[in-house]
């Protein structure tokens, strides 16, 4: 994720997006000082895995209930790109709430370096988080069916892994992906 411009921005958008009936997964802010390109990932709160939850007319009422906000702020350029999309089947796991949310979920994790011995690079079930704030432990099942855990400050990146299963391909009238 990108530097934010000021911890002020990412709050005023999570507040507004969490105003509207979504939540806020995740804000990148790329491009230029003179050109920012703010990309806002949204997702429903009761949003569940492989399963559609926001529509192309959610990200644009979320995008247009931004707009005059954005165009308020004094710290921001008037020549920003705002784009609102939705995470995706293999949505991010950016907070700890997710890492709770989404136990018994398949994830890939990236470590910072080594976790839990293993490796850098991580893939299982996710059994959830346990601790305080700052104090986050993840609990993983390996394909295995060894469970390791490591500290959630360890993750560099994280994400919901998604498999193609029967429920899915008969949902779409094929037994086959396209």
């Amino acid at each position: 994720m990108a530097e934010p411009l000021n911890g002020g921005l990412a709050a005023d958008i999570e507040r507004r997006v969490d105003e509207l009936g979504f939540e806020l997964v995740e804000l990148e802010v790329a491009g230029h000082r003179a050109r920012p390109i703010l990309r806002v990932y949204i997702d429903r709160p009761d949003s569940v895995p492989g399963q559609p939850s926001v529509t192309l007319d959610d990200c644009t009422g979320v995008s247009r209930a931004l707009e005059p906000m954005l165009d308020a702020r004094e710290d921001l350029s008037d020549r920003y790109v705002l784009e609102v999309s939705s995470p995706g089947v293999e949505r991010p796991l950016v907070r700890p709430r997710d890492w709770a949310r989404f136990a018994g979920q398949p994830v890939s994790v990236r470590g910072r370096g080594t976790l839990a011995g293993k490796a850098r690079r991580l893939d299982g079930e996710l059994l959830g988080v346990k601790g305080g704030e700052g104090e986050e432990t993840v609990g993983l099942r390996l394909a295995g069916g060894e469970e390791v855990e490591f500290p959630l400050a360890e993750v560099e990146k994280a994400n919901l892994v998604f498999r193609w299963g029967a429920k899915q391909e008969q949902s779409r009238g094929s037994s086959k992906p396209d």
